[in-house]
């Protein structure tokens, strides 16, 4: 198992426990996402109740360097990001890890 979870190995657990068909189960993954994309495009926040909160937060514009050029300074210019927060249960399911193993 590799250690970032993708989409695909999503779609596989919800199969494997539900029995929807394949299809099925990768048309609503992806609408889910899409739905949780639009929201935060339109500056949205996402609340996954006991997950976390998916925020849309403006970063302010900073000056840069060029790292091909450290003497030439760049303007950042100002943009939205998405932060994510834990949720309750989350975050104590966090605390358990093993960290020695990360």
């Amino acid at each position: 198992m590799s250690a970032s979870l993708t989409k695909r190995e999503i779609v596989l657990k919800i199969y494997g426990k539900t029995g929807f068909q394949q299809k099925e189960v990768i048309a609503t993954v992806q609408m889910t996402l899409d739905i949780i994309m639009k929201a935060l495009a339109e500056g949205r926040n996402v609340e996954l109740r006991n997950f976390g909160v998916l925020e849309v937060q403006k970063r302010k514009s900073r000056i840069g360097r060029n790292p091909n050029k450290p003497a030439d300074q760049v303007v950042i210019p100002e943009r939205a990001v998405a932060k994510f927060k834990s949720g309750r249960i989350l975050k104590q399911l966090l605390k358990k890890i093993d960290l020695a193993k990360l």
